[in-house]
């Protein structure tokens, strides 16, 4: 039993290859199937000798490894049939069949049997298999790269010489040439060293020669790899505090950076250098390890036009400008002894400068504005525009945000303030459907009093029937005599009224001691007591005992029983 249910459990051998093979090279199993049954489509179709245009089949069960390989051809009829290569007709199909199952426009399978494929088959399936998995490794690796654009990663360097640096980054290689280098820097074998990825493109093969893989462009050299180098040391850029506006860069040599803060409290240019210049010179020694170092300016961005490109000519001073917003022109006036400081080493200060502010910038000295009696407006001037300007950009984005404030407010105000709509009261009537009535809001204080008691209500309407006006309210009596007992009474005082021997015609009188009285609570609700037998009953009582003769004076003895009356009025008198 123990060696059955290990059997059961086992995978097979063609399952397992497949999985290892499939993690080893970073791809599905999918992945890998479709690319063996390519391959393997692609060897029969050789085999067959009739021509790339063959059409066949192959199917590989994932489980067991079982393939399925067979030619496909066209069922048509045996008149029209051009290329019996790729045509049969349906005759042929349907021979040695019981029923015929095929007709015109089907297609029909001749299957190869697995225990005739050649040597040069089983041959030519090996080549094309790892060919089209080193494709499908290409379009997995495509996949996994181009998501990571833009971003930093770090690689070991496998080999570097004069021309070419190539990288490892992860599952596949990168080639960095001398110009996506920093400036004269150069690599070890083992060294790990940071790359930006600029660029992903699929992997695209060239005439008559095979694809090496999607085309991963890194680079050391361009203004984003400066940038994300500037997120990861100074925090006040990752957190958003302080925004680069531009980079304009020249690797090796030389890099403006303009940013700009948005918060008030925070100097960007300060931010970002460092005290003592500690934050610039870390991202400084990441700039390549050659002879040359790379400097860079940090410069305050402005709105202004013309104080920005004031601020791009640093570390030259400007005196004046003359900005030209249309043509996208500016004259910017220097002190004499400036000018080469400001045009810097083959001009690329000065290229820099206008590559970050767009601008076509011309250098001009103060000797040759005045030669030339060129206007300008001084630099002064321009940086009090500009801080007047930044103030009433920062006085409507307040206002702006007041007003939001404000409108939001109102809006909740009105929200709360709106009313509760209470159902008017409607005359009862029968229900026209069996929907359940909307919840009323009214308080249960404004109920009419029929709704909160009907049975009072209902005792208050009968008392208002009767014609005795009484509006004292009853009191509650309470007596040990019961019903029964009172009927007793009545039926003994009949009898004694009956008997001959008597000579009072008045029955006995009850004491104040048979009857005991218990006051009534105050701290349970009254009931209203009922009547032991109502006028009516006790009138037929009356007329009954007159007709039988039980009084000689009707009328006097109606009078005699008037004290038992207040065992039998409503209000208990």
């Amino acid at each position: 039993m123990p060696r059955k249910s290990q059997a059961v459990n086992e995978r097979p051998p063609f399952l397992e290859s497949l999985r290892a093979l499939s993690e080893s090279k970073g791809l599905t199993d999918e992945d890998v199937l479709a690319a063996l049954e390519e391959a393997t489509c692609r060897a029969y179709v050789k085999e067959l000798g009739g021509g790339d245009d063959a059409v066949v089949t192959c199917r590989i069960d994932p489980e067991t490894g079982s393939v399925y390989l067979a030619q496909v051809k066209k069922v048509t009829e045996e008149d029209d049939i051009i290329d019996d290569f790729l045509e049969v007709s349906v005759e042929e199909a349907n021979a040695g069949l019981k029923k015929p199952q095929y007709k015109v426009g089907d297609d029909f399978e001749i299957p190869c049997p697995l225990n005739q494929v050649t040597n040069v088959l089983a041959k030519a399936i090996k080549n094309n298999f790892r060919a089209r998995l080193a494709e499908a490794e290409r379009v997995a690796l495509y996949r996994v790269y181009k998501d990571h654009i833009g971003e930093m990663m770090v690689g070991t360097v496998e080999k570097s010489d004069d021309k070419i640096t190539t990288i490892s980054i992860g599952r596949t290689t990168v080639e960095l040439t001398r110009k996506e280098l920093i400036g004269d820097e150069y690599f070890r074998i083992g060294d790990q060293i940071k790359v930006y990825i600029q660029e992903v493109r699929p992997a695209q093969a060239g005439e008559g020669k095979p694809s090496r893989g999607p085309q991963i462009e890194a680079t050391r050299s361009s203004e984003g790899f400066l940038k994300r180098l500037f997120e990861e040391e100074i925090h006040e850029i990752y957190d958003g505090t302080v925004v680069i506006k531009g980079i304009a860069r020249r690797a090796g040599i030389r890099s403006k950076v303009a940013v700009a803060s948005n918060n008030e409290d925070v100097d960007a240019t300060g931010a970002c250098i460092g005290q003592g210049g500690s934050r610039i010179q870390k991202i400084v020694t990441q700039l390549g390890n050659g002879k040359n170092k790379e400097k860079i300016d940090i410069i305050n961005y402005s709105d202004n036009p013309g104080m920005f490109i004031i601020e791009s000519v640093r570390p030259a001073q400007a005196i004046g400008i003359n900005v030209d917003e249309e043509d996208k022109e500016a004259d910017v006036i220097i002190e004499d002894e400036s000018l080469r400081v400001a045009k810097g080493s083959r001009d690329i200060n000065l290229n820099l400068a206008q590559k970050l502010t767009g601008y076509t910038i011309h250098l001009i000295t103060k000797s040759e504005a005045e030669e030339d009696q060129i206007e300008f407006v001084p630099a002064d001037e321009v940086a009090r525009e500009a801080e007047e300007q930044k103030k009433r950009k920062a006085q409507e984005a307040l206002a702006k945000k007041m007003a939001e404030e404000s409108a939001k407010r109102l809006s909740e105000a009105k929200k709360a303030e709106a009313p509760i709509l209470v159902p008017e009261k409607k005359e009862e009537t029968a229900p026209v459907t069996a929907k359940p009535a909307p919840k009323a809001t009214v308080a249960p204080e404004s109920f009419p009093e029929e709704a909160v008691n009907p049975a009072a209500a209902a005792l208050a309407e009968l008392n208002k029937q009767k014609e005795e006006p009484a509006k004292e309210e009853p009191q509650d009596v309470k007596t040990t005599t019961t019903l029964s007992d009172l009927e007793k009474e009545l039926e003994e005082a009949k009898e004694k009224k009956t008997k001959p021997a008597a000579k009072s015609k008045r029955p006995r009188k009850i004491t104040e001691e048979e009857v005991k009285r218990e006051p009534a609570s105050p701290a349970k609700p009254t009931v209203p007591t009922m009547p032991v037998y109502t006028d009516e009953e006790l009138s037929e009582i009356e007329e009954e005992d007159i007709h039988n003769g039980d009084f000689d004076d009707a009328d006097e003895d109606i009078d005699d029983f008037s004290e038992y009356d207040r065992y039998y009025d409503d209000d208990g008198k």
